[in-house]
């Protein structure tokens, strides 16, 4: 017997003596971007970089803007994220004075967050003019525009309410414009472009500031602090994954203000992949070979069109689950029905973009707060259409079921919601199609889906890329459209339809 459990313990062990245990798997490293073509390029260096490096990376991009990051950050859903120093000091840390990069580091610390140095290169904020009306009306500097109140200025929406930009502009600078607007960035370049605009935020490093011709005009106040590239981590990321960002660190003053411009040209005009774009960077730069996979059309659709399917499914199941009942309730007690519709009600006519927005500090990033904000948009419908078949069936057929000695509770399955199946999947319909439609918001949030083309589309001009988005979309909301008349065909008597 002792000879036998030694033959077997001798044949557990593995060639080479099993004396060293498999090495842990490196954990993932998750990093976030802006919903910028830089900040996407950026990101996208970021994570070839751990990957090339035998690191795990995961780069979810365009986000959104610099909050949304920063609290994805504290949160932990995210690990790195690419940023600016004066983005940090003003919209972060709310500093009046600009911050030096130890006051900087420690006012970070504080808060369990940490910067690399320099990534190489300076990304100012900068007021474009058309170069014809610069000439015209003598415009060099932002000083000028004070003579000039009647310039149609457009700022980026993130721009109009940050810190440190139009309010600080505004107040440096004593401007009283007759009318300024906020929109899109890539909208206001094309605004520019008609003359429907005169004036717009720019990034120093935008390729369209040559495209189209645009004055910089001199910021001879100060009203911009200096904004130098860094990648912004999780103070605990050296702890975790030492080797990603012993990486990471390999991307400090690599960059110029030239290289990034032409890499945002790259990304921005040509249509170039934006890890396309960064492979090629490293290998010329760091002389670093990244393998980047390249995702087909169809490949890309079938993809998203899961995304899209599971933000769909979970939201409209669980508004199901919880609309029924809520419109049962309505319907027998009139005092509670007249709440739960007015509340359903308001939330409906709160806008979707706000009601993502809302979910974002309760729920974070990714596909959790587009599930809740499309739940709360798929209430009201199957609530108010519950409501609406019960309280429409006829007195005598509800008299008839007391007769008959029936319960409360076998009326209610045997004979009020069979009567009232038809307008409830009506309104399980309508809730299908809404859901569809307005899951597309999901992209801003990382939640993936048909809005990820349709995002990406708009920022870079792309009809092509906004209809694999939209098509899709629009031929779902079909399919659901006849797979709920199907379901009536199936469910509901012929008498009842």
């Amino acid at each position: 017997m002792t000879r036998l459990l030694l033959a077997l313990a001798v044949a557990a062990v593995p060639p080479g003596g099993g004396a060293e245990a498999p090495a842990p798997r490196a954990e993932e490293v998750r990093i976030g971007s802006k919903a910028f073509t830089e900040s996407i390029v950026l990101g996208e260096l970021a994570a070839q970089l751990v990957r090339a490096d035998g690191g795990r990376a995961d780069h979810r991009r365009a986000l959104g803007g610099t909050r949304v990051l920063w609290e994805a950050l504290r949160r932990g859903e995210i690990d790195v994220y690419p940023d600016y120093t004066g983005t940090l000091a003003r919209e972060i840390l709310s500093a009046g004075a600009p911050l030096d990069a130890r006051a900087l580091g420690g006012a970070l610390g504080a808060l369990g967050v940490a910067v690399t140095g320099s990534l190489g290169f300076e990304d100012r904020y900068a007021i474009g003019v058309p170069r014809e009306l610069a000439t015209r009306l003598g415009l060099t500097r932002i000083s000028d525009l004070a003579r000039h109140p009647e310039l149609r200025l457009g700022f980026t929406n993130e721009f109009m309410d940050r810190a440190d930009g139009w309010p600080a502009l505004r107040a440096r600078y004593r401007l009283a414009p007759g009318g300024v607007r906020g929109l899109e960035h890539d909208l206001a370049y094309r605004a520019l472009r008609s003359g429907e605009l005169d004036a717009t935020d720019v990034y120093t490093t935008d390729p369209e500031i040559r495209r189209q011709d645009l004055v910089l005009l001199e910021d001879d106040l100060r009203a911009f602090p200096e904004y130098h590239a860094v990648l912004v981590y999780r103070a605990d990321l050296p702890r975790r994954a030492p080797a990603a960002l012993a990486a990471l660190r390999r991307l400090e003053g690599s960059i110029s203000v030239e290289e990034m411009a032409r890499m945002n040209e790259r990304a921005q005009v040509d249509r170039v992949a934006p890890e396309a774009v960064a492979a090629a960077f490293l290998e010329q730069a760091l002389g670093i070979a990244a393998a980047v996979s390249s995702e087909g059309a169809p490949a890309r659709v079938l993809r998203r069109t899961r995304e899209h399917l599971a933000l769909v499914a979970v939201a409209l199941l669980a508004a199901i689950a919880c609309a029924v009942p809520l419109g049962v309730v309505s319907a027998r007690r009139p005092a509670a029905g007249r709440l739960i519709l007015a509340v359903t009600g308001v939330v409906q006519t709160v806008p979707s973009l706000a009601l993502l927005v809302f979910m974002i500090p309760l729920l974070g990033i990714g596909a959790a707060p587009a599930i809740a904000a499309l739940f709360l948009y798929a209430l009201l419908p199957i609530v108010r259409n519950v409501h609406a078949g019960l309280t429409g069936i006829a007195p005598e057929v509800q008299e008839a079921a007391l007769a008959l000695g029936l319960p409360a509770r076998a009326r209610l399955l045997r004979v009020e919601l069979p009567l009232a199946a038809p307008a409830i999947l009506a309104g399980v319909r309508t809730s299908a199609v809404i859901t569809v439609g307005s899951a597309t918001l999901g992209a801003l949030v990382g939640a993936g889906g048909y809005g990820q083309p349709i995002l990406a589309g708009v920022r870079l001009a792309s009809v092509p890329l906004i209809l694999e988005g939209a098509v899709p979309a629009a031929l779902l909301a079909l399919a659901v459209e006849r797979l709920f008349g199907l379901a009536e065909r199936a469910l509901v008597s012929p008498g009842l339809r």
